[in-house]
Formats: C-alpha cells, structure tokens, sequence
C-alpha cells in the first residue's frame, strides 16, 4: 500500500524498501541475511545479523502477518458451545498457592526447545463464560499488578496461555481487579536478558463483558503471532470493566494505560509463565488500543518506573477525544462515539450521561450497554441530537474530564511509532498530526508514516511496520526520527 509523507516528514525516504514491504522505513526493517548482495549504504550503520539469525525469518513474519487477515474468518473464535464446560471454580489458582516451575528451556535464554505438553491448540472456541471473571469479595488487597488468580488453559497456537486476574488502578483512583492473557512462546528467546514483553492493547471489541479479548481468539491474532514467532512474550488486558464487573471505559486512556501497564507487572509476578521481571518492554495497539499504548507510554514514567521501556508502537490514535467525537457525529461511525459517551460515563459517575438521554436515548442504552462492536453499524449517519435533550459533550464537566483524557502533555522519553490513514473515516487524522507535532515540539523521538487507506486497511498495512520497530528496539537497534 503506497505511503504519503507531508512536508513536515519530508527527511522520510519516499522511494520504495528493497528489503521488505512498502511503507517500512529502509532504517526500520531487518536486516537482509549475510547471503544477500551489498546493499547501498544506510543512513544509520548497522551491524550485519550473524549467520544463522532469525532476520529473515522475522522480515517475512511481518510480511505473513498483514496477510493473514484475508484467513480471519478461519481464526476468529464461535461462542463457546452449550457442551463446553467451564473450569470448575476450585481449579483457579489464588495468588497465595504455590504455582508450578516454569519450564526452562524454551522459556528465555538462548537455546534449547520447549518442553510445554503437547495440547491442541483451540482456534475455534471461545473461553466459555464462567466465575473466573467475577472476582472474590471483598478483593483482597494487592499493588498494581499483583495477582488475584489465574489458571493456565490449552495453548494457543505457538504459545503457553495463561488466564489472569490482576489489581490495576482506574481513573479516579481505585484498585480494581482487571483479566487479561499472558501468552508466552515457545520460540526460545535469543537475545540478551530475560525475554521481552510487548503489552499489545486491543482496538474495539465493545463494552459488554462478552465482547473482553481474553475470551476469544480475535482478530487481532494474526497480527500478535509475528511476535510470538520473534520469541517475545505478548500480554492482552481487558481493560477495565470488559470481562469483569462494572461498565466498560471505553476510550478513556487514565484508565486504559494503567491497566495495559499492569499486565506485564502481572506476567513477571505469576512464575508459572516464567517471564522475569527487569527484561525490555514495548507497548503497542491500534484504534482504542492505539490510545491505550500511547497512555501506557505516558503514564509509565511516574507510574511504573521500573519498566525497562524501550519502544511504543500506535497507529489510529485517537488523541483528542473531542475532536474525535466532531468527526463521528452525524457519520459512518457515530456508533462509536455512543459507547465513547458509554465508557466516560463509567469511568466518571458524576457525568450522569443517563441525565442527558431522551427516550430513544435511555432504550438505546439499555438495549446496548452489554454490546460487542458490531452494534455500531445500525448507527452509521445518526447523529447526538436523536439521543439527548442536551448535548453532553458541551457540558463543562464533560469537556473536564476529556481534556484529562487528551494525549500529548506528557510524551514518552522512548521512540514512538505512530501511523494513521490518510482516509480514516473513524478516527479523525488531524488530531493524530497534532499530536505527532506536539511531541515532536517536546523533543520526543518520533516516526511519523501515512498510510493511504481508511481505518481498517491501515491496521493491516501498519502491521510489519509496527514488526520492524519492535524488533529494532529489543536488539538495541539505532531509530531512525522523522522529527
């Protein structure tokens, strides 16, 4: 897919990659085999991969894993079927019982093969509802990232899958118990330290309990297994509200980016996976979750200073919810600003969206409260006024806690990789541009790339993009910034 760059990227190379897909920055892609012919000169010296190496692997990784979306039906899970039985509630692991010694091999280091049971994998089941999502009550006490329980499940595909339920903190402040899955691969890790581990914050799936990504194998897989292939550690929250009780907080990223930061504290705190604490760490996402990593990206500084953050991958970042909020009224995607005016009322009560609803507004809500995504698409081309009786989003304690939920003030002291759709019909470009200025008039390492497509294409296209950059920063490779 052809890239466009704006004067503002004009140091970007616009002639096409030899080495990989269009639309990857020559300096951002693997380096070829030892094999290859000399190639001209780069524009940052690197060191050429040893013989042997898993670059070639991985370039073509990156290339399978936006291609593999056209076998998406293939992959996406059904609903648990009425003869799927849930794990029995005494099979849960509590946070005090001992957990069984991880395997060793193939776990992290350099070098030996797994030795996790041979399960089949399940791509067509979804996790059935049971009482792992309900937490115990009261919730014991525990830090941010500390384990409430967890069970391991049949590995998925390349991968040991393990169940979590961790304390995390919300927007106003509260512990809050948030699920999620930790996947860990049986790729053995080659590089130096502990293996690494790539937060991935999932785009839209929803808002009811049905829709949280620990419960199915979604459409995001495809773009999840380059990196298990790579020999990374990949974790999936739920977010707040989504799979456990309470609303889901939809789009509002002081409480998204907390909990995609406490996963990972959650992953090296349960040593059934054996992943260890003090290894690389990058956050990455698209759409909602292209907001939730970049959240991540700014809170962990004063949140998780521990973190050895090295990279924040986002594309379609919805940065400014208000602005936001101007593109989708009345168009395509209007369906999404009702579960953004869903999750800020969950995440800030005194907001009492309910208030502002008429009657067709109060059925609506009740009817799709619980709704996975697809119930946005009999809303295309309506508009706020059908819904209320005052416009909510004018209201000053409204834009209060918008303006809380607004990127850019406190940029990563990371490289970032951002990237959106010149024709992205969901998720206004503009503000996206703002924000890639914004932190680059603050000094923060940024490379900037459009994509010539609308909203999902440029999921797709972004994918070995965001491979390449991963990559890059987990073997301390130079970034190239577009600032």
């Amino acid at each position: 897919m052809p890239l466009v760059n704006d004067s503002h990227d004009s140091r970007a190379s616009s002639a096409p990659s030899p080495a990989g897909p269009p639309g990857i920055p020559p300096a951002e892609l693997p380096a070829p085999p030892s094999s290859a012919p000399p190639a001209a000169p780069a524009r940052v010296p690197s060191a050429a991969p040893e013989p042997g190496r898993r670059r070639p692997r991985l370039r073509w990784a990156a290339v399978v894993a936006a291609l593999t979306v056209l076998a998406l039906p293939a992959v996406a899970a059904a609903p648990a079927t009425a003869d799927e039985s849930p794990a029995p509630a005494d099979l849960f692991a509590r946070a005090d019982q001992p957990s069984p010694a991880p395997s060793t091999s193939g776990t992290s280091g350099t070098s030996g093969t797994s030795d996790v049971p041979d399960v089949p994998a399940i791509p067509n089941q979804a996790v059935p509802l049971d009482d792992f999502y309900t937490p115990p009550t009261p919730l014991p006490d525990g830090a941010d990232g500390e384990i409430v329980r967890w069970r391991e499940e049949p590995r998925q595909l390349t991968a040991r899958n393990y169940l979590v339920m961790y304390h995390s903190t919300n927007a106003t402040g509260q512990d809050i118990p948030v699920t999620g899955r930790v996947l860990v691969p049986n790729t053995p890790w080659r590089g130096e330290g502990p293996r690494p581990i790539v937060s991935v914050a999932s785009g839209t799936r929803g808002v009811g309990d049905t829709c949280a990504p620990s419960r199915w194998l979604d459409y995001e897989r495809p773009f999840i297994e380059p990196m298990l292939l790579a020999g990374w550690a990949v974790v999936v929250t739920d977010y707040e509200g989504l799979g456990t009780p309470g609303g889901h907080t939809y789009v509002v990223g002081q409480s998204e980016g907390r909990t995609v930061i406490d996963i990972v504290r959650a992953a090296t705190n349960l040593p059934a996976t054996g992943l260890e604490a003090g290894g690389k760490v990058a956050f990455s996402g698209y759409s909602q979750g292209g907001g939730g990593a970049m959240w991540a990206g700014e809170l962990q500084p004063e949140y998780a200073p521990e973190l050895d953050l090295v990279g924040v991958a986002a594309g379609g970042v919805p940065a400014d919810l208000t602005e936001v909020a101007e593109g989708l009224d009345g168009k395509v995607g209007f369906g999404f600003l009702l579960f953004a005016a869903y999750g800020l009322d969950a995440a800030y009560p005194e907001l009492d969206l309910e208030s502002y609803l008429n009657e067709r507004g109060r059925e609506t809500y009740e009817r799709e409260k619980d709704a996975c995504v697809e119930a946005t698409l009999p809303h295309a081309f309506q508009d706020i006024g059908m819904f209320t009786t005052t416009n909510p989003l004018r209201s000053p304690q409204w834009q209060a806690r918008l303006d809380e939920n607004r990127l850019g003030a406190n940029p990563p002291d990371v490289p970032i990789r951002l990237f959106h759709g010149t024709l992205d019909e969901i998720v206004a470009p503009g503000q996206a541009r703002t924000l890639r200025d914004e932190y680059c008039a603050a000094g923060a390492e940024v490379q900037w790339e459009w994509h010539l497509g609308e909203h999902v294409s440029t999921m797709v296209t972004g994918a070995p993009g965001v491979i390449a950059f991963l990559d890059r920063r987990f073997e301390d490779r130079p970034f190239l910034g577009h600032c």
